[in-house]
């Protein structure tokens, strides 16, 4: 593509991509326009990137789905500044002829760090603890030692894999399922794939590292934590419909399960009176696993190579 387009940032809040050097690396190539504050409506998000080419999608709470796209005759190509696909209806993106890139495992030592961490703090019951102290309490509760500890890791992409890595270096024995396991897999990971039942009744603690699909869609429910071991610990990173809510909540507040690392909602921001709230052992972050200066800095320089590469004639990162 040849000619000077335009690019548009629909919706940059919180603050991501506005302010980063990598967009003066578009200067040559296109003009940039930037919103600094959400669309309201869907009338307003389409508005905002009339006449685009080029979208660089910095948050996922602004969707893509058939009605945009049909509204959008300019529109060629779109670029998330993430790793997930959640907010695009690819099918329709494909019918209408736009491309889709997204930034597969590019921040994936960053995530999985996050994720570990919360595992720690879930562990050593963190977020109570504080909690109580500053009641002016001084309680006495069991914790949990990971080292010698079984982590199952459920979904093992890029993300899984560094998950699978840290929680070998800590001493921990690591089962894994995914939908396509291999033994070249099992041995390139140091792990060992089991069925997903048998992960789930072995695992000290069970870490959630899968796309969201229709497949994938409520995988940890009222069955499967069922099926966990108690006093076991789920992290869930994928993204926030792969569990079902209520009955985390349930296996939280039965002291069935031990306790809940959680960096991703069914709605986001969640809401105030959401029941998860007022688990006692459960540490919550607000899906923000890679927004580390050095994880955004990777997240927006993918997605300006992302819009580079297409303009060039050479997509990358094409999402299926």
């Amino acid at each position: 593509m040849s000619e000077r387009v335009k690019i548009v940032v629909p919706g940059d809040d919180p603050v991501m991509i506005a302010g980063s050097p990598h967009l003066d690396r578009l200067v040559d190539y296109a003009d940039v326009v930037l919103y600094e504050d959400r669309p309201a409506t869907v009338d307003e998000k389409i508005a905002r990137v009339e006449g685009a080419a080029v979208i660089i999608n910095t948050r996922g709470v602004v969707t893509w789905r058939k009605e945009e796209f049909e509204r959008c005759p300019d529109l060629k190509m779109i670029t998330s500044c993430c790793i997930g696909t959640d907010m695009f209806d690819l099918k329709a993106a494909r019918e209408h002829g736009v491309v889709i890139c997204n930034q597969p495992g590019r921040t994936a030592p960053v995530v999985a760090e996050h994720m570990f961490g919360l595992m720690f703090a879930a562990a050593k019951r963190a977020a109570y603890l504080t909690s109580e102290m500053k009641k002016g309490e001084w309680p006495r509760i069991d914790l949990m030692t990971l080292k010698g500890k079984k982590l199952g890791i459920v979904g093992t992409g890029n993300i899984g894999a560094e998950m699978a890595r840290l929680g070998r270096a800590v001493g921990m024995e690591v089962l894994a399922w995914t939908y396509n396991p291999s033994a070249e897999r099992e041995k390139e990971l140091g792990v060992r794939f089991v069925p997903f039942d048998e992960l789930l009744g072995a695992s000290d603690v069970v870490s959630m590292h899968v796309k969201l699909t229709e497949e994938s869609r409520g995988l940890m429910g009222r069955r499967e934590f069922g099926l966990m071991k108690e006093g076991s610990i789920l992290l869930n990173g994928a993204r926030g419909p792969v569990v079902d809510s209520s009955a985390l909540v349930e296996a939280l507040d039965s002291g069935y399960l031990g306790g809940a690392g959680i960096d991703v909602f069914d709605e986001e921001p969640i809401p105030t009176d959401h029941p998860l709230l007022g688990c006692e052992h459960v540490v919550l972050t607000p899906h923000c696993a890679d927004m580390t200066p050095e994880g955004v800095d990777l997240l927006n320089g993918g997605a300006v190579d992302n819009v580079i590469n297409y303009l060039k004639g050479m997509p990358h990162n094409i999402a299926s």
